[in-house]
């Protein structure tokens, strides 16, 4: 979660004209606990660099979304990933859950690139920041020996969202 939020605050930044800021806790999670990584762009000057109510929620387990699900904004968008979560009704948000984690197994094999085709997805659903941003950002901050399973997951991540019953 931490890579991808980085990522798409650079993309934002570096290549697509916009101000952002990420931050990260870790919390417990060198012990199983749940990692928040936040993200906000803007394209105006941000007086706060802390997220309070986001736009968009991204819960990948069920203690991301216990935990977080409440504060998102009325009217905001909450991802979940359909293998690891269960999500109850929220009558102030809407809820997409994809099957982000089987597909990536699927696809490449790996969970290693689980979170970028969680990227994938946010882009599809939101357009934050431009696609080709993104792509640079993935050439010059993932490894070349796993560039092209990053670039595979992201198009994977945006595909879901394009073709949820494919």
């Amino acid at each position: 979660m931490v890579t991808a939020a980085i990522i798409l605050a650079e993309a934002a930044v570096l290549y697509d004209g916009l101000t952002a800021v990420q931050t990260q806790s870790y919390g417990a999670a060198a012990r199983g606990g749940a990692t928040r990584a936040d993200v906000i762009i803007s394209e105006a000057p941000i007086n706060y660099p802390m997220v309070v109510q986001p736009n968009v929620l991204v819960c990948l387990t069920q203690e991301a979304y216990h935990k977080y699900a409440p504060i998102i904004r009325p009217g905001g968008l909450l991802i979940s990933d359909s293998r690891y979560v269960n999500t109850e009704r929220r009558v102030d948000a809407i809820q997409k859950q994809l099957p982000l984690y089987d597909t990536v197994m699927q696809q490449l094999g790996t969970p290693l690139a689980f979170n970028i085709c969680m990227l994938g997805a946010v882009l599809g659903f939101t357009h934050l920041v431009t696609l080709p941003s993104v792509q640079k950002v993935l050439t010059a901050r993932v490894p070349q020996r796993f560039l092209e399973m990053n670039a595979k997951a992201l198009d994977l991540g945006l595909a879901l969202v394009r073709n949820p019953g494919a």
